[in-house]
């Protein structure tokens, strides 16, 4: 029997960035799950506060050099690749020398949002499927952690639907409980239309903040997977209006045979769009 394959697409994972929660879930996830018999790839987003040389990142020649236009101006996209030699994995990040180059994540020393950074998370979105695009890998689950993964789910179910290597691909989306609300430029739902995606579907986008862009993510996915202890009340209201698998937060000891289970049963059912 062919072994399943699980994408990872990741807002952060350690070593590469301090350890949190979302970052402990990134860097071990894939690894049980890899031990557990399924074949796996994992994408982060190259911030500029990664150590590369320390990390030993090196780019993917065969994979950089393709444009992704986002408001009509071209954004080169590099993919560069690690190993973490403990668990036998490779991370490929997504880099852009615009978008990531920066040293810090989502927000800079002060706390504040970055005024791009709904370009950077359509950039990272389109960037991962173009590359396992190129990668000819066929997914059978796209597990997306984190806010910065949160388009993943839309642009898979309209924009490349029909896709031959996606047109079968399982997506979930585990959120966290993030400390800042994100708000995002209010062009961003006109900056992210891309074909078969209607003012509908994004019409949740009207105020983007981190709430409402993560009720996209949502609305898109086939199943969700809390990621911490606590949530936004106006999120847990949100999915529980919804008919969707749901899995609720998973303490340390006992995520990786959870949620190896919810990829199974979100696999093994048939579940009707309700958006």
């Amino acid at each position: 029997m062919e072994k399943s394959k699980v994408l990872f697409v990741s807002q952060e994972i350690t070593p590469y960035l301090p350890e949190t929660e979302m970052s402990l879930v990134g860097r071990f996830l894939p690894q049980g799950i890899q031990e557990s018999g399924r074949e796996i790839r994992t994408f982060m987003p190259l911030y500029g506060c990664v150590n590369e040389r320390r990390n030993q990142l090196h780019e993917v020649i065969r994979l950089s050099g393709m444009n992704l236009i986002i408001d009509d101006t071209d954004h080169p996209l590099i993919i560069k690749v690690a190993s973490i030699q403990a668990a036998r994995m490779q991370v490929y990040f997504i880099d852009n020398e615009d978008y990531f180059h920066r040293k810090f994540t989502l927000v800079d020393d002060k706390g504040i949002a970055f005024p791009d950074n709904d370009e950077r998370l359509i950039f990272f979105a389109r960037g991962v499927i173009e590359t396992v695009k190129k990668l000819r890998w066929v997914p059978d689950i796209v597990h997306c952690l984190g806010y910065i993964s949160s388009l993943v789910p839309l642009y898979l179910k309209r924009t490349f639907s029909e896709d031959p290597l996606f047109c079968n691909s399982k997506v979930l989306f585990s959120f966290y409980q993030e400390e800042k609300d994100l708000p995002l430029n209010k062009t961003f739902r006109n900056k992210l239309m891309m074909e078969n995606i209607t003012k509908k579907d994004v019409e949740c986008l009207a105020n983007p903040d981190f709430v409402n862009t993560s009720k996209l993510a949502i609305n898109m996915s086939d199943g969700i997977i809390i990621g911490s202890n606590k949530i936004h009340p106006s999120l847990k209201k949100h999915i529980d209006a919804l008919e969707k698998p749901v899995l609720s937060y998973q303490p340390a000891d006992n995520y990786l045979t959870a949620y190896s289970e919810f990829y199974d049963k979100v696999m093994s059912e048939t579940l009707v769009e309700s958006f």
